[in-house]
């Protein structure tokens, strides 16, 4: 079922981009013969087992939350959101599906299907820069109003959509979860793109941390590791209090610096507004902890 927060969300974007609910008051039962996926969907892989947990859960409780649908001029209803929701109901067995129908172009209707599915935080790494791309470019979004529309930093976006910079062979990577994108976002610091392929590989072999992968884009990139029959270096320093910046910076989306100099520990995290130091604070602390302000 989709959260409140996401609902926020949706119910926001209807209002910005006038999009209309059809009979929003009541929720149409619709064959599901008549449903159709987008063929510009952004998730592109579907995990077989999470479908047949999802089709198991429809069987006991049905669908929970409606597929958002938009009809077509041949008859159809185009999925906008809830593909998942459509393809477990067929494993189901199910021949009928709940589903809000609304109006809106195209152009919109295409915006709605990519935030809705940025906001639910499913997408692989890859789908989800790939949306972030179409909507900046495709849809002429800022990255400003991107950031506020799908809820999350500018530092976060940029670094998502430098994903698509990489090869073909470390992106499959990605995909498949055998190579995390911090750490294939650092291997985007190698300055010759061969090497990107043979340094992920030995991350992944050797299961190299992000710091220490910093650590061996440098040594690629040094005099030494230009030569020709260079290897990659069996050992490498480690920084931990930069390796732990860096997966703080991921987690928050805000540069991170922490020192340790004896008995002098200390972290600091920078904030670029008011809101943002609020919006620090609710991740900090929680969101009671404004509740007795």
């Amino acid at each position: 079922m989709i959260n409140k927060g996401q609902a926020k969300g949706l119910d926001a974007l209807f209002k910005t981009q006038g999009v209309r609910k059809q009979d929003s008051d009541s929720v149409k039962s619709l064959r599901i013969s008549e449903l159709e996926p987008r063929k510009d969907q952004p998730r592109r892989i579907f995990d077989e087992t999470a479908l047949n947990q999802l089709a198991d859960s429809i069987k006991s409780n049905g669908v929970l939350q409606p597929i958002l649908v938009t009809k077509q001029p041949n008859g159809f209803y185009s999925i906008v959101a809830g593909e998942r929701r459509y393809r477990a109901s067929k494993i189901a067995g199910l021949t009928e599906v709940p589903a809000l129908i609304i109006d809106a172009d195209e152009k919109k209707i295409a915006e709605i299907a990519l935030i809705e599915n940025l906001q639910r935080e499913d997408l692989n790494p890859i789908e989800e820069a790939a949306a972030y791309r179409s909507l900046m470019k495709e849809h002429e979004m800022t990255q400003e109003e991107l950031s506020q529309r799908v809820g999350k930093s500018r530092s976060a976006i940029a670094n998502s959509t430098r994903l698509l910079e990489l090869p073909d062979e470390v992106t499959e990577m990605v995909i498949e979860g055998v190579l995390s994108a911090g750490h294939a976002r650092t291997l985007l610091g190698l300055t010759k793109s061969d090497d990107i392929l043979k340094a992920a590989q030995a991350v992944v072999t050797r299961e190299l941390s992000v710091r220490a992968t910093e650590a061996l884009v440098k040594t690629l990139n040094s005099a030494a590791a230009k030569a020709e029959n260079e290897q990659i270096p069996e050992k490498i320093k480690v920084n931990y209090c930069a390796e732990l910046e860096k997966r703080v910076e991921d987690a928050i989306g805000r540069k991170v610096k922490i020192t340790s100099r004896g008995s002098a520990k200390r972290i600091e995290i920078s904030f670029s507004s008011n809101e943002d130091l609020e919006e620090l604070l609710k991740l900090l602390c929680g969101q009671e902890f404004f509740e007795d302000i």
